[in-house]
């Protein structure tokens, strides 16, 4: 069952605090109150005739979504963008998730990882990335030499789909303007991008993740490295090699060598 929304807020209030935000900021936006109704038969009659009222724009259609400019008066933070994805109403599934996962990690990391989107341990929790397959893919950054505090960890869209299906081309429009402005905040020196959703949401290919994976690719001049889901390897471990190899060109990359393993 979903929480109250002001449940909701508390708790990722709390979630800000201990990521180390100490303040959020408002839009300031005021909300006139609702006047009361007044049934049609106790209204005053008009004291003369006046044009009918203009019938109200139609709704933007979901495939025309418009994010609004950022609300802050300074520059983008990753608590401000957070605080948008928070309040954000954009696609069906701020209707169904629980919390937003709008990502944790490190400001101008080595490495940012991009995924799908939250699973159910995510939706729950509000960090990405800390189910099954989050902890597979903690093994795989400390075989790289990191810990999760070292890197950035996010998704294309940051509610879950329901059922963990692939989030619709409507859903992912929605939430990839708040990915890309995290990105410029981050600064991150490389990308991987894990699985065939974040490789098309990110730098649109359409190649199958099988054929892309261990190949470069860009994005506003930041190297993008494309490979295996963590999820994926789960399903097929035969694919931990071909993606451990993708890994281990990403550290050549940064000029670096995994660790050395305990004897």
């Amino acid at each position: 069952m979903k929480k109250p929304l002001r449940e909701q807020a508390v708790e990722y209030l709390q979630y800000l605090k201990e990521q180390g935000v100490t303040h959020v900021p408002s839009s300031g936006k005021k909300f006139a109150k609702p006047r009361p109704s007044v049934p049609p038969a106790s209204r005053p009659a008009p004291a003369s005739a006046t044009p009918p009222a203009k019938p109200a724009a139609p709704s933007p259609k979901p495939s025309t979504i418009r994010h609004q400019p950022p609300t802050q008066s300074g520059p983008d933070t990753l608590a401000s963008i957070a605080a948008e994805i928070a309040a954000c109403e954009l696609c069906p599934l701020a209707a169904t998730r629980q919390h937003v996962v709008p990502g944790q990690g490190a400001l101008q990391p080595d490495i940012m990882f991009i995924g799908e989107g939250p699973g159910a341990d995510e939706d729950e929790q509000g960090l990405a990335f800390v189910g099954r397959a989050g902890q597979l893919l903690t093994k795989m950054i400390v075989a790289m030499g990191y810990t999760r505090e070292q890197v950035f960890i996010g998704n294309i869209v940051k509610c879950r789909p329901p059922g963990n299906r692939v989030p619709t081309p409507v859903e992912m429009e929605g939430c990839i303007p708040y990915l890309k402005r995290q990105i410029a905040v981050i600064r991150p020196k490389l990308i991987v991008c894990l699985g065939a959703t974040a490789a098309r949401g990110l730098v649109n290919e359409t190649m199958p993740i099988g054929k892309a994976r261990g190949s470069w690719r860009e994005f506003e001049g930041i190297p993008v490295m494309l490979t295996f889901h963590p999820a994926y390897l789960l399903r097929d471990p035969r694919q931990k090699a071909p993606c451990w190899a993708d890994l281990k060109t990403v550290l050549a990359r940064l000029g670096k060598e995994p660790p050395a393993k305990d004897a």
